[in-house]
């Protein structure tokens, strides 16, 4: 039989149940496989109740540091009988499958193309362990021992984590240990190991990775700290999944670097709305009075919201939100990732409204562009949206150290002082001086007797007054317009990367790519393999809306166009054809809104379809098979 064979090139996936323990002994595995310093990527997907139901652990390992999931299943690791079945099916031909052979394996589960490997897990915890619940849990050690044999992980590394884990308890490291050496000798006395896929940390092919110093991270926590480091101040949120961590993790920090020295006094507020909608009042309300202040959220939320955010855009007030989105409509999936809110976030709240968006990759662009957000925010007078999304907020990352430029000042845009307000001969609120839509504003006690104006959401005129007037709302609104197209020289512009070189192209056409957000890793990686088959892609990620003019220019430079996407209807496709005027057969969506995030492999099967590639060209996925 044929078996994958590959160093540092292969995707482990876990079985488990809800509520088991699985996930701390997971996560064990893939911080050892990060801590030898071979590139990897792990995945929790995860059901939306407490305990009971099936939960998968996907484990990318990557030579060459891709951070995106490939699509497919080199080494299935099941203990949980209720999805068995499908989880072998899911395994590729040539891969492994390793299970708890406390009792039989079903005749009808067995492959005669990928490797089988019994442990009896229950019964060997059974046996060392009379707690019953130190049974259950310490089952998931155990599989990671013998993991560590068959895949050649550094047993030591596993032992120093698990010292880390439960420093201070240490009555819990002599079992734990116990249980990773139990796995370890059972693989080692009865299968070869290790197995064809193995680690070895001498085997390197990412020079991004090897010349940084990398940490694992995940978004919500590296967004929370953009929040502290950008000065925010006040937190008002409603819990929902997958966005409740952002403001833990936001409390967490605060408590440690918002305290006055002098007093040993908070200098931050964290409140707990009763909704989502009431949370983003606050925010409101917070800001209008100059402290820079933003709320988390998802979907449902982000719809809840939508007032309070044409408030935000209509009186011009600067507001900061996190959406990190997860599968809808209405309750849709909680606990599954997706890029569903664009045009949901574009256009939030009722009437012409354009709201500012940015779309981080990375847990260091969430921690960049969260600091970028509350100076867009003031310097436009106006919400600024950032989009992540559950698998970069929830999921840890490789991802290179936050770093923080201890110069930087907080730009707060045009706010007059009650100097300027002295030196000032007139002042209205809505007044465009500079042209470029953006007025001067003044914060509550600038002056004792200057700079006060009634805010309101209702139509005024530039001095603020309340006005029905036809001729003083077209006035505003186009002004809005104005600040919106100013807005394009303030956000962050699209990565632009050349092609890879093709020496014998099997296309005429000259094509290009978009994507965003956590679709980027994929992307760059499907565009690596397209060009191994003979079909060069040029590439930009979008980083922010409005889109600059290069985006424009990009897609009217190209014959077809991708517009890669993890949503159903293709939005930011559709948002590209209303903002830029670009005709629909410009633009071809790939897609992806199963919940699970988008793999390189399901973008190369369709670009390939979207050519009309005949499945003879394709070069094959896995060539190291022999």
């Amino acid at each position: 039989m044929k078996q994958i064979k590959g160093i540092n090139d292969f995707v482990v996936k876990f079985a488990n149940v809800n509520g088991t323990g699985s996930a701390s002994a997971n996560h064990l595995f893939a911080k050892a496989i990060f801590r030898m310093g071979v590139p990897v990527s792990p995945r929790n997907i995860f059901p939306s109740n407490i305990q009971g139901l099936p939960t998968w652990y996907e484990v990318r390992v990557s030579a060459k540091g891709y951070l995106g999931r490939r699509g497919g299943v080199d080494l299935m690791l099941c203990v949980n009988p209720q999805t068995m079945e499908d989880d072998v099916a899911s395994i590729a031909s040539g891969g492994y499958f390793v299970y708890d052979s406390t009792r039989p394996l079903a005749p009808h589960l067995k492959r005669d193309d990928i490797s089988y490997f019994g442990i009896p897990l229950t019964a060997m915890c059974m046996r060392e362990f009379k707690v019953a619940r130190l049974q259950q849990l310490l089952k998931n050690v155990v599989y990671v021992g013998a993991l560590a044999a068959l895949l050649d992980v550094d047993f030591s590394i596993l032992k120093d984590l698990l010292n880390d884990q439960f420093k201070g308890k240490e009555k819990l490291i002599l079992p734990n240990v116990h249980a990773l050496e139990m796995g370890y000798q059972f693989a080692q006395d009865n299968f070869s190991c290790p197995l064809p896929i193995r680690l070895d940390s001498s085997v390197i092919d990412a020079p991004h990775i090897r010349e940084s110093k990398h940490i694992l991270m995940n978004g919500n926590t590296a967004a929370a700290l953009g929040a502290i480091y950008g000065g925010a101040t006040v937190a008002a949120w409603y819990p929902i999944t997958p966005s409740t961590s952002v403001v833990d993790a936001f409390s967490k920090y605060a408590e440690r670097m918002r305290i006055d020295a002098g007093t040993g006094k908070r200098n931050f507020a964290i409140i707990q709305a009763e909704d989502e909608l009431a949370a983003m009042g606050i925010v409101v309300g917070a800001s209008w009075n100059g402290a820079r202040a933003f709320t988390a959220t998802s979907g449902p939320g982000l719809s809840l919201m939508s007032e309070f955010l044409g408030l935000a855009y209509f009186a011009e007030l600067p507001v900061v939100l996190i959406d990190v989105q997860r599968s809808g409509p209405s309750t849709g999936m909680p606990t599954r990732s997706q890029q569903s809110d664009i045009l949901a976030a574009a256009y939030a709240s009722h009437g012409d409204t354009k709201h500012v968006l940015l779309f981080p990759a990375t847990p260091r662009e969430c921690f960049d562009m969260t600091v970028q957000a509350f100076d867009l925010a003031e310097q436009l007078q106006t919400p600024v949206i950032m989009m992540s999304d559950l698998d970069l907020g929830m999921n840890d990352w490789m991802s290179p150290p936050l770093e923080w430029d201890d110069d930087y000042e907080m730009s707060r845009g045009k706010v007059l002082d009650a100097e300027a307000l002295d030196e000032a001969e007139s002042w209205g609120r809505y007044q465009d001086v500079d042209g470029d839509g953006i007025c001067y504003r003044t914060l509550p006690g600038a002056h004792p007797d200057k700079g006060a104006f009634f805010t309101r959401g209702s139509s005024k005129n530039e001095m603020a007054i309340y006005s029905e007037k036809g001729e003083d709302y077209v006035r505003n609104v186009d002004r809005l317009l104005r600040k919106f197209e100013t807005a394009k020289s303030y956000v962050p512009e699209p990565k632009v990367h050349d092609p890879i070189p093709v020496k014998k192209p099997k296309t005429k056409l000259k094509l290009g790519a978009l994507f965003f957000g956590t679709s980027a890793s994929p992307s760059y990686e499907a565009v690596e393999i397209l060009a191994e088959e003979g079909y060069p892609i040029d590439v930009m990620r979008i980083r922010a809306f409005p889109f600059h003019k290069r985006l424009d220019a990009f897609v009217h430079d190209h014959d077809m166009v991708f517009v890669i996407e993890q949503n159903r209807d293709g939005q930011m496709r559709q948002l590209i054809m209303n903002e830029c005027h670009i005709a629909p057969d410009k633009l071809t969506s790939v897609l992806n809104y199963s919940g699970t995030p988008i793999t390189a492999r399901t973008i190369a099967r369709q670009i390939r379809q979207a050519l009309n590639v005949d499945s003879a060209d394709i070069v094959e996925l896995h060539p190291e098979i022999a």
